[in-house]
C-alpha cells in the first residue's frame, strides 16, 4: 500500500529523480556489480555514478549508458514511445496530431 502512495507523491523533477537513482542502485547492487564496474561498462566516470546515486544528478547521455550497463536498453528506448493521455481530449488531439513533425502554437 505504501509503495502505491509513494508513487503517487513523486510529483517534482527532484523527488523523482533520486527516486531512479535509487532504482538503479538497487538494480546495480542485485547485479553484483561496484559503482566502478558500472561505470566502466557505461564509459562513464565513477563520479558520474557517485553523484547519481547519492543526488539523483546525471546527464541523460550517462543515464543512457548506465541504464544500457544494466541491461535496461529496450527500456530506456522506450521511454516516450507511447503517446500517454488524461483526458479523451487529450487522445483526440493526439490522434489529430498524429505524423506530425512539428507543432505549432494554438
Amino acid at each position: 500500500m505504501l509503495s502505491v502512495l509513494e508513487s503517487y507523491l513523486l510529483d517534482n523533477v527532484d523527488d523523482i529523480s533520486r527516486q531512479i537513482a535509487k532504482d538503479f542502485r538497487h538494480r546495480r547492487v542485485e547485479k553484483g556489480l561496484t559503482r566502478e564496474q558500472v561505470a566502466e561498462r557505461a564509459g562513464v566516470a565513477v563520479s558520474n555514478v557517485v553523484r547519481f546515486e547519492q543526488k539523483g544528478l546525471i546527464s541523460l547521455k550517462n543515464l543512457i549508458g548506465l541504464a544500457m550497463a544494466l541491461g535496461y536498453t529496450s527500456e530506456i528506448k522506450g521511454l516516450f514511445s507511447n503517446p500517454k493521455y488524461s483526458t479523451m481530449e487529450e487522445l483526440s488531439q493526439i490522434r489529430k496530431n498524429s505524423g506530425k513533425t512539428k507543432a505549432y502554437k494554438k
